[in-house]
């Protein structure tokens, strides 16, 4: 089974982005750091940059409050990167599909 970091890398490459992992494992502290503190994936295109928060479908309401709740949401926006979060979860033909919610003031 691919993760949802694995499933949003790729459709964001079918879209035509350069997209890598920016999420990093600190050993010290055995936690996962999102960059600017809610990005998974960095998407790069002409004229476009996108971050992207990837988790399950049941977590996304969670996931959606952290980031409109995080001190650096203002300057990232300003920074002009768009942000988007996926939710994965298995429909009832068993294939993954996601919900994609755009982050906003």
């Amino acid at each position: 089974m691919s993760s949802p970091t694995v499933r949003s890398l790729k459709v964001m490459r079918d879209q035509g982005y350069y997209a890598e992992v920016v999420e990093r494992y600190n050993s010290f502290t055995r936690k996962r750091n999102d960059f600017c503190g809610f990005i998974d994936i960095l998407c790069l295109a002409q004229g476009a940059v996108v971050g992207v928060q990837t988790t399950s479908y049941s977590n996304m309401s969670a996931r959606v409050k952290k980031i409109r709740e995080h001190e650096n949401l203002h300057v990232v926006l300003a920074s002009g990167i768009k942000i988007l979060v996926h939710g994965w979860r298995k429909n009832k033909s068993n294939r993954w599909e996601y919900k994609e919610v755009e982050i906003t003031l």
